[in-house]
């Protein structure tokens, strides 16, 4: 990592993460940069900045869970500040798209997540993330040429749980989450299982949990990283209130959520979801920003 800290300069936010922006602005004692986003009729963006930012070191919140749109207006937006004189341009991305596809499954296919960590690194000098989706490779630097910094929400998933639900039981919804539900369990102190799954298409998904009368008197919390087609989780929720369980609560850092994921969560019998703030939705009501700040200070 640089000696330049990036929590000591300015901040601006794609406008989804204002919110966040002026949680991390409170917490790091820094001012923001203003700008205006235009939108031509043909659907062009220009972007316009109302602060000098001649020599500035900046912080760049944005968001990418809908990564295709966002990006080329993320690069426009940071292209133009460096146009302007910004000397440096630290980006914060809570969630990290393109981690899927982290080798060739089938042939004639591209390795998506390292194209997109070339592109995005030729723009900025730092990345910030929230729990990427690390299967194949074990780092970031890995694929990203850029100083990339990881933030774990492990904490604050676990004060949320902790504080909402003191009868928990956690529970991990296939064998791979146990040493991650496991650290959040401990971290609340609350029990914890994981559900075996068994998985015969995109979305054909049947889990099992061992012991179901070990916690017939808990409230089942389902922990995930990631809630995209929500199918896994569905089956999950169904198999807990067959088993006779309470309405279990769903957890998980980023609700990316594909049509009707969330519609189906409840359908199937959910009590609640719940996901931190690094994808802005309705469900997005535990704030990550005092983990990202901490992280950031941590680099001072």
């Amino acid at each position: 990592m640089s000696a330049q800290s990036p929590s000591s300069g300015r901040l601006l936010a794609f406008p989804e993460h204002w919110p966040l922006a002026d949680a991390l602005a409170d917490r790091l004692a820094l001012p923001a940069v203003s700008y205006t986003h235009h939108r031509f009729p043909d659907r062009e963006s220009l972007f316009r900045i109302g602060t000098d930012v001649r020599g500035s070191n900046l912080l760049l919140i944005a968001d990418l869970h809908d990564p295709d749109p966002r990006y080329l207006q993320l690069i426009l937006l940071a292209d133009t500040l460096r146009d302007l004189g910004a000397t440096r341009i630290d980006l914060i991305a809570p969630y990290l798209p393109y981690m899927r596809q982290d080798t060739r499954f089938n042939p004639g296919e591209g390795v998506s997540s390292r194209y997109f960590a070339r592109a995005l690194s030729a723009h900025f000098d730092s990345l910030t993330t929230v729990d990427p989706h690390l299967h194949r490779y074990h780092a970031l630097a890995e694929i990203y040429p850029i100083p990339a910094r990881l933030v774990h929400a492990a904490e604050t998933l676990a004060g949320w749980i902790a504080a909402s639900a003191p009868d928990a039981v956690l529970i991990g919804p296939d064998e791979e989450s146990e040493q991650w539900v496991s650290d959040i369990a401990q971290r609340a102190g609350a029990p914890y299982e994981t559900l075996v799954k068994q998985r015969f298409g995109d979305e054909d998904v049947r889990v099992s949990l061992p012991h179901p009368e070990r916690w017939r008197n808990h409230v089942p919390v389902l922990v995930d990283d990631i809630i995209s087609s929500g199918r896994t989780l569905m089956a999950a929720v169904s198999h807990l209130r067959e088993a006779g369980l309470p309405a279990p609560l769903c957890v998980a850092v980023h609700g990316v959520y594909a049509p009707d994921a969330l519609a189906g969560l409840k359908q199937a019998g959910a009590a609640e979801v719940v996901t931190t703030n690094t994808v802005p939705s309705a469900t997005a009501s535990i704030d990550i920003s005092a983990a990202i700040a901490a992280a950031l200070e941590s680099s001072r």
